[in-house]
């Protein structure tokens, strides 16, 4: 019996592809990953052949991956220059024993600054968000530093881009860092349009031989923006005009939260931060971290987390502030496919006869997110967590109040992708005016939701819930 030379090659790939396959799961076991998200890509390898060993390549190289990130990050013990942060002005502070300890939790956890008597004004409609931001940035007198997920090639991203270049054309340094994946369909026009108008720009962690498939995995989803040193802002919104004229989904609902004082600074040090990622250089020098007016008292602490940290900070703030509550909790959420710690916090709360309510949209850009987030309704509801459904438009705020005390406004959804994946940013406030505003905001989205009751949510269809289950599978690797 003799062999051809084909059959040869057949066995010389077949080999490799196994060797590859083999060595894949492996390492795959041997990072300890959580049993679930391992078994999942297992059964991704085994059952997708060859396309398994891509997908993976693309989605799954999460430990190796992440080392290499913090390597780039200053946050690395070589690179860093992070002051070590200082409690004492817990001192001059009354707070709850749940909020002294959140803090001293992002504190050990992120290293995250306490920063008190800022000015916190929230932004809930895009008209007076767009408002006070451009009007903002028309008054930036030494520097503008911008960092957005997605900039549009839109009215809203050119009048962006216009002001920007004005600025610039004022003597006004201006710096602006967008997402590589979530900007793909910019037009080389309108990058050469920024290049030309002097604005120094990076796209965050852009595709690299032979790192092409491996980083298209990590966005960066943080927000932020920075005037002199003085103003600043964070939040979900995104630099597309849908958010004035809406689109397929309707209008959007976002909030954003706008700074003067000792908290723009924390904003300020992120994208310093990530401004190292892309350029290495620092950005130290005192007119970027200008001393600050005094507003009125309150705490704010700036939480960064993602694959350039060592914790899942913003998970763990969350955690700490759900399962601490003692009145209630109220979530907006776009996206809802938590981790179990953060699933289990909520039902554990609700047990506790502490009132949740969540409001997640019922129109989502990405039907399998709310196949997803559908899926974990029916648990939330027998532990006795009220959930509406937001019809108005589409909900995209990312924003949470407890007892009057502590919130957060953010870019942090709550699912695997924000906690596991992503470059997020959110602002702890530590504030009873502050909270009572994004509890007021949320009382008046009630009035364009739709509460899910328990015994109809358990009449719906068969397939909508294999639809919901199949889509929950994905929901750890995704």
């Amino acid at each position: 019996m003799s062999f051809e030379w084909t059959d040869i090659f057949t066995l010389l790939v077949l080999i490799v592809y196994f060797y590859f396959l083999a060595s894949t799961i492996i390492v795959l076991i041997l990072e300890n990953r959580n049993p679930i998200r391992s078994l999942a890509w297992v059964m991704v390898l085994m059952f997708l052949p060859v396309l398994g060993l891509i997908i993976y390549a693309m989605l799954g190289q999460k430990v190796r991956q992440k080392k290499k990130i913090r390597k780039l990050s200053i946050r690395s013990g070589s690179n860093s220059t992070k002051v070590k942060p200082d409690l004492s002005p817990l001192a001059h502070h009354t707070l709850s024993d749940n909020a002294t300890g959140l803090i001293r939790l992002l504190y050990n956890g992120d290293e995250a600054l306490i920063y008190e008597n800022s000015k916190i004004d929230i932004l809930a409609t895009p008209q007076e968000t767009f408002d006070a931001i451009f009007s903002d940035l028309e008054s930036a007198k030494d520097h503008i530093h911008i960092e957005f997920y997605i900039i549009n090639n839109d009215e809203v991203g050119n009048r962006l881009v216009d002001l920007l270049t004005q600025k610039v054309k004022e003597g006004v340094e201006v710096r602006l860092i967008y997402d590589y994946w979530g900007c793909f369909g910019l037009p080389n026009k309108f990058i050469k349009r920024m290049k030309k108008g002097g604005i120094k720009f990076y796209a965050f962690f852009p595709p690299r031989f032979p790192f092409v498939l491996s980083r298209l995995n990590y966005r960066n989803h943080r927000k932020i923006i920075v005037v002199d040193g003085k103003v600043g802002y964070t939040g979900g919104i995104n630099m597309a005009s849908r958010y004035l004229y809406g689109n397929n989904l309707g209008m959007w609902r976002d909030t954003m939260v706008r700074f003067e004082g000792a908290a723009t600074l924390g904003l300020q040090e992120a994208f310093s931060d990530d401004w190292y990622f892309e350029d290495r250089t620092i950005l130290e020098d005192v007119h970027y971290f200008p001393p600050q007016k005094s507003f009125s008292k309150n705490i704010v602490q700036v939480v960064d987390s993602g694959p350039d940290t060592n914790f899942q900070s913003i998970l763990h703030g969350m955690y700490h502030a759900i399962s601490t509550a003692q009145d209630y909790v109220y979530i907006h959420t776009p996206y809802f496919m938590p981790p179990e710690v953060i699933l289990v916090a909520i039902e554990t709360a609700a047990l506790r006869g502490v009132d949740v309510q969540m409001i997640i949209p019922i129109k989502s850009d990405a039907s399998m997110a709310r196949e997803g987030n559908c899926s974990y309704f029916e648990r939330m509801l027998d532990a006795g967590v009220r959930i509406f459904n937001y019809q108005k438009g589409f909900l995209h705020s990312k924003a949470w109040v407890v007892d009057d005390l502590i919130c957060s406004v953010g870019t942090s959804n709550i699912d695997f992708r924000s906690y596991e994946q992503n470059f997020e940013i959110s602002a702890f406030i530590y504030d009873a005016e502050t909270a009572l505003k994004i509890k007021s905001l949320f009382t008046n989205d009630l009035n364009d939701c739709v509460e899910i009751y328990k015994e109809e949510w358990k009449k719906r269809p068969k397939m909508q819930r294999f639809r919901e289950s199949l889509s929950r599978l994905f929901s750890p690797i995704l």
